[in-house]
């Protein structure tokens, strides 16, 4: 086992791109971090120069107590696992999870011993005398992982290896990967552009837009606390709903106007944030989550003053939960993802806006719809940075 850490890491292709901006990210012994952004973000080339296969423009990367800029990746004692599984077809299950201790001239006692052991950990003992071709997906990654495994590394690098999985596949596997990686104590760098597979797994999450690290929490921080709108909007499914409003500070506390309808925040938000005062009279991005946003029919009690109105567009029923689509006549705020893809406009114009209910609720297309806000869960952006007003 052993700490990771990248101290001010560039990346400059001989073309002058830079994929990767002065990366400073500690990963501690044992533990497993995600790194996690839209395609094209740099994460993979950050995991390919802890591996050795992409060169450091500039910075330094230690594993453990080396500096390991120039030390040629079989030297770094790491192991990858795939997108791609990287079997060979050829070979059956147990001279794949082999083929590296064999190239080592690892004792065919010890390879057997260790083929073994890593069969059993992944329930791959009645597969070992068949080839890739012969398995499923789930197993063939299985195999990928025993072939790490079996190397004993200290750090395991694993770049996007759920990706070609279905999805009932993928939640099954991702969850075997972080118990196999919590029983095993290994340092884990992943790579992925799924956030909820980000959520999930890692002790901490690094995301990363542009070859520029935005934030490393925990996954319940990153998500309770974001940092700036990118993250804000990138972590959460569905995610945050942003837009552009304007704010004004009474006796009362704050009034939040969403083009033509204007909801009341508690005053004892401004002793949270104090730093919302100096936005009065003024333009703020406002966030809200989908489950700060319920059914005002369910809960007769919301002041009015805290609700919206408007036609739902789209109902879609998810058994434990409804998601409710509707307009509203603000400005949707730009978070800057270049991945995003949800429609944020409804049929009329308007932007959209998500709301998860309570399966109890009676919304139908095209009826109209009081929404009950949780206004002291509104998340505030400087419109011009992008960052979060949180003092």
């Amino acid at each position: 086992m052993a700490q990771i850490m990248l101290d001010g890491i560039n990346k400059v292709y001989p073309n002058g791109f830079q994929a990767v901006t002065d990366l400073s990210l500690t990963l501690e012994d044992g533990e497993f971090l995600v790194l996690v952004g839209p395609s094209g973000c740099g994460k993979s080339t950050a995991l390919r120069m802890i591996a050795g296969l992409e060169e450091i423009s500039g910075g330094t990367l230690r594993i453990g107590e080396r500096v390991v800029n120039d030390v040629h990746p079989k030297d770094r004692d790491i192991a990858m696992v795939f997108q791609n599984y990287a079997l060979y077809p050829h070979m059956t299950v147990a001279e794949n999870i082999g083929f590296a201790l064999k190239l080592a001239k690892v004792p065919k006692d010890e390879i057997k011993e260790r083929v073994l052991s890593a069969a059993r950990t992944l329930e791959l003992e009645e597969q070992l005398e068949k080839k890739p071709g012969q398995l499923s997906g789930g197993q063939r990654q299985r195999v990928a992982m025993g072939r790490a495994i079996v190397r004993r590394p200290a750090v395991f690098l694993m770049d996007e290896p759920l990706s070609n999985l279905d999805a009932k596949l993928r939640v099954q596997m991702r969850a075997e990967i972080a118990g196999l990686q919590r029983d095993m104590g290994v340092t884990t760098f992943y790579v992925t552009h799924d956030q909820v597979e980000a959520m999930t797994m890692g002790d901490r999450v690094a995301v990363i837009k542009d070859g520029v690290l935005q934030q490393v929490d925990t996954p319940q921080n990153l998500y309770d606390n974001p940092t700036n709108i990118f993250v804000a909007a990138f972590i959460g499914s569905p995610s945050m709903n942003l837009y552009d409003a304007r704010l004004a500070v009474d006796d009362d506390g704050i009034a939040i106007h969403l083009g033509s309808q204007t909801l009341r925040v508690p005053a004892s938000i401004l002793d949270v944030r104090p730093g919302l005062r100096g936005y009065d009279g003024r333009s703020i991005t406002v966030g809200l989550r989908p489950e700060d946003i319920d059914d005002a029919a369910l809960s007769p009690d919301h002041p009015a003053d805290q609700t919206l109105q408007s036609t739902v567009a789209l109902v879609e029923s998810l058994g434990a939960e409804i998601m409710v689509h509707f307009g509203i006549d603000a400005p949707a705020a730009d978070a800057g993802d270049p991945d995003a893809v949800e429609e944020v406009k409804t049929s009329e114009g308007a932007s959209r806006c998500v709301a998860r209910f309570n399966p109890r609720s009676t919304v139908a297309l095209g009826q109209t719809v009081h929404a009950a806000v949780d206004t002291e869960r509104f998340h505030y952006f400087d419109p011009a940075t992008g960052l979060a007003v949180i003092d």
